[in-house]
């Protein structure tokens, strides 16, 4: 077996052995990351900037949370159907080409809204969104993966999920003050300024991503010979330890063997729960602090923007942790946990806003943090061949309880007059989800090497 401090670079043999590997990867952060980061967090402010249109979307075209749940739903759709077709081309293509092509096209998608004017187009606009955006998330994680070994890429994933949290602080407070100053401006309304304004950043980062980002570490020409080698050599080394621990015939070549890997299967109804978790607060936050009394959409936007701000510095924190103690299962079980609990605690708040903004911070502090540790998983146990795939079924299977729960939230709230009985059922699947991942999924089988 060959020594995995040596490796190959343009077929020469490179002693790896003396290259400072922490000084490698931070360079290679510095150079990767910014813009990954700024691209997620362009991705869900388009994706969920229509929480704060809703109230103009209501006011001008009549859109009760019924039509709101649906049309959250429908995006979810299209991004179900095109996911994995998607990113089964990312190894074909490569992850730069493929992530230029989603960004470019969900911001032509999201311009267009700006022009929905009844309920078919509205469905139409977020379904389209839905297809543009497939293939996004396991995309920049496969990426990920192509530069950073498995126990350095959970600290890189948590800076990578920065951008959700950055986004619900920045898209908040970007969406409301949109939606405040450009009202009425050229004879469009606040919320078709805000689709046109949004819309436009993803097109100058597909452009930004072309020209700055490489798919290889061969490929880098800001890394010198040896440092590619040792990277190479590093990500070989992950490989080989991965192939050591997985059954035979299994995780290893693509689509038809992720599909037969039961193991897929449990992470992947593990991510329904964390779905149904994301949505509650990525599309419901306005909702609920808008039912607390809060209508000036400046202010929504504004304590909209509060809770996200402790989900950024949690969720390093724990990104951190799970990093050095090489943990995964528990951190992301106990910070459901927390999640659920704080979900059933705002379901019986009384609709104070203090208490209502407190109890949204925790939740999404929670959320993030176990988002965070729980998609580390499927990159550390599935092979290269496997990986985009099988990362794309678990998002998909994912995506499944996330287009139905806004849906069934919707109608909850348009029945009783509350969020408070949705919020306690997604809670409960939270819950099973937790019992699900600490069950199904052995620590035997996320067995990692600390870094060099």
């Amino acid at each position: 077996m060959a020594d995995p401090s040596a490796s190959t670079d343009t077929h020469t043999t490179v002693d790896t052995s003396e290259v400072d590997r922490t000084a490698t990867y931070r360079t290679i952060a510095r150079r990767v990351m910014p813009l990954l980061i700024i691209c997620y967090v362009v991705s869900f402010i388009d994706r969920t900037n229509i929480g704060i249109a809703q109230q103009g979307l209501e006011r001008d075209l009549g859109f009760d949370s019924t039509v709101y749940g649906l049309g959250v739903t429908l995006f979810f759709v299209g991004f179900i159907l095109f996911e994995v077709p998607s990113s089964a081309l990312l190894a074909r293509l490569g992850a730069r080409k493929t992530l230029v092509r989603i960004m470019a096209s969900w911001g032509v998608v999201t311009v267009c809204t700006s022009l929905v004017h009844n309920e078919a187009t509205f469905y139409i606009a977020r379904f389209l969104l839905g297809v543009a955006e497939a293939g996004f998330f396991p995309g920049a994680l496969f990426f990920l993966s192509r530069w950073f070994p498995s126990a350095r890429r959970t600290r890189m994933t948590a800076l990578f999920f920065a951008g959700v949290p950055v986004s619900g602080v920045l898209g908040s407070l970007m969406s409301g003050s949109i939606m405040k100053a450009f009202d009425g401006n050229e004879g469009f309304a606040d919320w078709q300024w805000l689709f046109v304004i949004e819309g436009i950043p993803p097109i100058l980062l597909a452009v930004a991503v072309l020209l700055w980002l490489v798919d290889e570490p061969e490929q880098a020409r800001w890394l010198t010979p040896v440092q590619r080698a040792a990277v190479r050599a590093d990500l070989d080394a992950d490989q080989k330890r991965k192939a050591a621990h997985q059954v035979p015939g299994k995780g290893h070549g693509g689509l038809f063997l992720a599909l037969r890997d039961p193991k897929v299967w449990i992470i992947g109804l593990c991510a329904c729960g964390a779905y149904t978790l994301a949505n509650a607060v990525s599309f419901w936050t306005p909702r609920i602090i808008a039912e607390a009394g809060v209508g000036d959409v400046l202010d929504l936007g504004f304590f909209s923007a509060l809770p996200p701000l402790l989900g950024i510095v949690v969720m390093l924190i724990v990104g951190r942790h799970s990093d050095r103690t090489l943990e995964r299962r528990w951190h992301a079980a106990l910070s459901w946990t927390v999640a659920a609990v704080a979900m059933v605690a705002l379901s019986m708040s009384g609709g104070d806003v203090f208490v209502v903004v407190v109890l949204l911070a925790i939740l999404a502090a929670a959320h993030y943090s176990g988002l965070t540790v729980f998609y580390s998983i499927p990159s550390i146990y599935l092979g290269e061949r496997a990986a985009a795939t099988g990362i794309a079924l678990v998002t998909s299977m994912g995506s499944f309880a996330a287009a139905a729960s806004p849906s069934l939230l919707g109608f909850i709230q348009k029945s009783t007059g509350s969020l408070a009985l949705g919020l306690q059922i997604s809670a409960g699947i939270v819950l099973l989800a937790v019992v699900l991942l600490l069950v199904g999924v052995k620590a035997g089988d996320l067995r990692e090497q600390r870094p060099s």
